[in-house]
């Protein structure tokens, strides 16, 4: 291991050592007392990775979301705070993100100390508006809702590029490993594939990144990513006409300042891995797009890399994650498994190819 992935492994495995909030049922119901003079009557936990989210049911009526941040993250509570600013900001704007209810004090989170298990740590509390709704992972793909997804994508962006907020400076985040703008820092984890031959095609997406993205960046537009348009960040419900429409956006934990044609590129990968035919994905997301910001020459050319690239972040990323945390690895490696088979896959059909389909399809669409 590098010297450079070997300091990493420890200070992730001190860094995330105790780090998950594990609040008990009693001590949601007095937080949710003492802050929001509420009655928690149901309590149901939610998915989350490494915050603790809560779905309660108060007495006085209404749903909403407890969400407990790890006691890492609620150290830095100005992107908490910055990130739920633009939660409410898209809501203002007519898109269905959460908000966050203010506790009697008027504030919109509060850093409680408790014991929940690891002795007394600080935790981020906000409690959030219920949306309704299932994961679109769970839901058939239909052209439409690809559509719906790729403009919803667009839209997010276009507005929250007109946000306005005294610390959106923190959002460059320029060593953040997720950011579609810092493809080539995988390059410090690739030791992660030794023996895998998958290794190769990450390299050589890589060396793809560099001779054919980096030079023409200079020509995309700038913008906010979400930075994680996935589908189990994605709500949605039934609509009208027997199909779905998106009735939820959630997570907003890796927002970064970006490109536009980076937040195209992570959702059309993310709806790859849930599609039977994935190549057949990015006509219907593009089209949606497009029918709100079109691209242009250089970011088209681009977008196959880039969504290339995503893929590769997702896959190598998990495999580190495993390597910390080999006994989540069933839960880790859940998206991964699919996702090397489609790398692969998209990567043997070529550029011209898969961009033929992509456009090709798009135009038809959008006629």
């Amino acid at each position: 291991m590098p010297p450079l992935l070997m300091c990493l492994f420890y200070l992730s495995e001190m860094s995330v050592m105790n780090a998950q909030p594990n609040f008990s049922p009693s001590q949601v119901s007095e937080i949710m007392k003492r802050l929001y003079n509420l009655t928690a009557s149901e309590i149901r936990p939610l998915p989350s990775y490494d915050d603790q989210n809560l779905y309660v049911v108060p007495t006085e009526g209404g749903e909403y979301v407890l969400k407990i941040m790890n006691s890492e993250d609620s150290k830095n509570p100005t992107i908490i705070e910055l990130q739920t600013h633009a939660m409410s900001f898209l809501y203002q704007n007519g898109l269905p993100a959460q908000t966050a209810v203010p506790t009697t004090s008027g504030q919109l989170m509060s850093l409680e100390e408790i014991d929940c298990g690891y002795g007394c740590q600080k935790y981020l509390v906000r409690l959030l508006t219920y949306l309704p709704g299932v994961t679109i992972s769970k839901v058939p793909f239909t052209p439409k809702l690809l559509y719906e997804t790729g403009r919803t994508a667009a839209r997010m962006d276009e507005v929250l590029q007109k946000m306005v907020h005294p610390h959106l400076s923190i959002l460059e985040r320029e060593n953040f490993i997720w950011s579609l703008s810092n493809v080539c820092l995988l390059e410090e984890y690739m030791s992660v594939l030794d023996g895998d031959p998958l290794q190769e095609v990450v390299k050589s997406v890589i060396d793809q990144y560099k001779n054919s993205v980096i030079p023409r960046r200079s020509n995309f537009r700038k913008c906010i990513n979400h930075g994680d348009f996935n589908d189990l960040n994605i709500l949605v419900q039934p609509d009208d006409d027997h199909g779905y429409k998106i009735s939820g956006i959630l997570d907003f934990a890796d927002m970064n300042s970006g490109y536009y044609i980076n937040e195209l590129a992570i959702t059309i990968m993310y709806m790859m891995i849930e599609h039977p035919d994935p190549i057949a994905v990015g006509g219907p997301v593009l089209a949606g797009w497009e029918s709100v910001f079109p691209l242009n020459k250089d970011e088209k050319n681009c977008l196959y890399v880039l969504v290339l690239s995503r893929f590769c972040q997702s896959l190598v990323m998990a495999r580190y994650s495993v390597m910390l945390h080999p006994e989540n690895e069933e839960y880790l490696m859940t998206t991964s498994r699919k996702g090397v088979k489609i790398l692969q896959k998209v990567w043997e059909l070529g550029k011209e190819h898969v961009e033929k389909v992509w456009f090709d399809h798009a135009a038809q669409l959008c006629v």
